[in-house]
């Protein structure tokens, strides 16, 4: 005899939770059956022809991992190997030229993880409850902080019209803000602009930090990726390393650099003002880290490591993330001159001057919204396009279809 249960649910007033901007994108883009379709919505390098590119120096040094038998834990903070190698490619001869003593680093679950532990220990520590970001930022800073309980406050940064940095109008903001209050900053290819700070700028902008006494936050997530020249992109840490601002943290990601991005290997390092403070620091963060994922993830962090420490390696890498820095180069340059080549009236040389993975098309919600309804070309509302889904093969047919929209 069948017996029905009756079980009441503790979840049944749960609501669903609105998609993920980007993911949910891809997602959608993944059920539709369209031969045509293209995804410029998630930030994961593809290759000229659109396939998963995994890079022959981390393919080496994955063999030379493999043939390692200790796949035990790691420690709570991490490999202390790999720390040391992330420590020098994120600072350079800098960090020997600045309080290396004094530096508390770990290793972190690839950016996002470095981004909300330092969200948790800021929030924890100091109170914080307001960081200031660039107007716009990464979508997923306001999840990231939100949940360690910290608000979004934006500061000058992106004129939209002129597809250029306000320079003037965030420096103005960065000298109107009180003694240490904390300032995230992206250290290049900066998402999803695609608009970077120069040099001149960084120093300025650094200058004004130190006067002012701010806490800098860097996230740096395109090391390499951006310029295809690694000292070159870690300016920012790197000028930090040697100015007198009362603290700063560098959360650091491996994702796109190494390829590696089903591996989460980051990590994040914050400067502290004596050895002291720093073993009070690690030891916080380790209370941290332990209720959360109690150890990080060993085998991309073993990777990176071998390849930093490698030099035969990290030659090999560094040419490999010059030539991805390269192509995403080109196929922007691509896309700009097949519309001029259609007619488009609408000026997007800027897409061609911008940097990096990513870049504001200027295109209205509504253009987005046809380009993915009609046609297929899926890219977040915002109008940002991830120009790794760009190839040779498809190039012509998203500028056909975004001259379409633009009439």
């Amino acid at each position: 005899m069948k017996c029905s249960i009756l079980r009441l649910s503790l979840f049944s007033n749960v609501p669903v939770a609105p998609p993920d901007s980007i993911m949910g994108l891809s997602a959608l883009q993944k059920k539709d059956p369209s031969p045509l379709k293209v995804n410029l919505a998630i930030g994961v390098y593809r290759d000229g022809e659109g396939k998963p590119f995994i890079l022959e120096s981390v393919k080496k040094a994955a063999a030379v991992v493999l043939r390692d038998t200790q796949m035990d834990y790691a420690p709570i903070l991490g490999l202390q190997s790999y720390i040391d190698s992330t420590q020098r490619l994120c600072f350079g001869p800098a960090l020997e030229a600045g309080r290396p003593d004094a530096l508390a680093s770990v290793q972190t679950l690839s950016g996002t993880g470095a981004l909300r532990l330092a969200g948790d220990f800021l929030h924890r520590f100091s109170g914080l409850k307001v960081i200031h970001v660039p107007s716009p930022t990464y979508p997923n800073h306001a999840g990231i902080f939100g949940q360690a309980g910290i608000a979004l406050q934006p500061y000058p940064y992106y004129n939209a019209t002129t597809h250029k940095i306000d320079v003037d109008g965030m420096l103005q903001y960065l000298q109107g803000l009180e003694k240490n209050a904390v300032v995230l900053l992206h250290a290049c290819a900066h998402n999803p602009t695609g608009c970077d700070l120069t040099e001149e700028v960084s120093k300025a902008v650094v200058s004004v930090c130190e006067k002012k006494q701010l806490v800098v936050l860097v996230d740096m997530a395109y090391q390499g990726f951006a310029s295809g020249d690694i000292d070159r992109d870690a300016l920012l840490p790197r000028l930090l390393a040697a100015s007198s601002v009362p603290a700063f943290l560098i959360a650091q990601s491996f994702a796109k650099n190494f390829g590696l991005y089903g591996q989460r290997t980051g990590a994040l390092h914050l400067q502290c003002a004596t050895p002291k403070e720093k073993e009070a620091v690690l030891s916080q963060l380790s209370a941290l880290i332990r209720p959360s994922y109690s150890n990080p993830p060993i085998f991309g962090a073993r990777v990176v490591d071998t390849i930093l420490r490698d030099q035969t390696l990290q030659e090999e890498w560094k040419k490999e993330l010059k030539m991805m820095s390269d192509r995403l180069s080109s196929i922007r340059l691509s896309l700009v001159k097949e519309l001029e080549a259609l007619g488009c009236t609408r000026d997007f040389s800027h897409l061609a001057e911008g940097i990096g993975m990513m870049s504001l098309s200027g295109l209205s919600e509504a253009n987005v919204i046809e380009l993915r309804d009609k046609h297929h070309i899926y890219m977040t509302l915002n109008g940002r396009i991830a120009f790794s889904g760009l190839t040779s093969g498809n190039v012509k047919y998203v500028a056909e279809k975004i001259h379409e929209v633009c009439k």
